[in-house]
């Protein structure tokens, strides 16, 4: 059945994800939504030698999973698309997450600066009602110029690197003047790649439509 998507009012969503960012992005894209607990803390797994998309994947995969379960068992998110995302950062190909602790967050934006990496967004979504999903990955590219000793620690006692893949959030440093220019969709690194799944939801809500 063919849709114009530009018509179909985007599906409810439940975001398996207690991200403030992500939330921000999904109210400032218009995207309805509510937040269900996956109960899945990826800081504590840890991805070995796994090729960084299949990780990224899996990881989103995984916590949709765990929400729709719970969600099946909520009348008011019945119906809803669940939606699992996870972010890491990629550097000479070693997957980089959140960082453990303030040490952790220095060694890593000391290893991005004068550089770049890639920016990898694993998103899933899942229709609680019909079972269908849709799995796929964003790749943005993060060149960091030149940031001092001193931006770093002062970036590190301002505590703003926790909970955040690559231990930064790109609008932040970008509004802090930080030297950083990129390739690819912004809010992919920021969290969720809203071009991509915005234009899915709408295939959702189509396919929806048709039965």
């Amino acid at each position: 059945m063919c849709f114009d998507s530009a018509h179909v009012p985007l599906p409810p969503v439940a975001l398996a994800s207690r991200s403030p960012r992500r939330r921000e992005l999904l109210t400032s894209h218009g995207v309805r939504h509510q937040v269900i607990d996956a109960g899945i803390d990826d800081g504590e797994l840890a991805p070995g030698n796994r090729d960084p998309r299949s990780w990224v994947m899996a990881l989103a995969y995984l916590k949709a999973q765990a929400a729709a379960r719970a969600a099946r068992d909520s009348t008011h998110l019945y119906g809803s698309i669940v939606l699992g995302a996870d972010t890491v950062c990629v550097k000479d190909g070693q997957i980089i997450g959140q960082p453990v602790d303030e040490a952790d967050a220095r060694r890593i934006l000391s290893l991005f600066r004068d550089t770049d990496h890639d920016v990898l967004t694993g998103v899933a979504l899942l229709n609680t009602r019909t079972g269908q999903r849709d799995l796929f990955v964003d790749v943005a590219r993060v060149e960091v110029g030149h940031v001092s000793d001193e931006q770093i620690e002062d970036y590190l006692a301002s505590g703003q690197w926790r909970g955040k893949a690559g231990a930064y959030n790109l609008s932040e440093r970008l509004e802090a003047g930080w030297p950083i220019t990129f390739q690819g969709d912004p809010t992919s690194i920021m969290g969720l790649p809203m071009e991509a799944l915005t234009a899915r939801l709408s295939r959702f809500a189509g396919d929806d439509a048709g039965k």
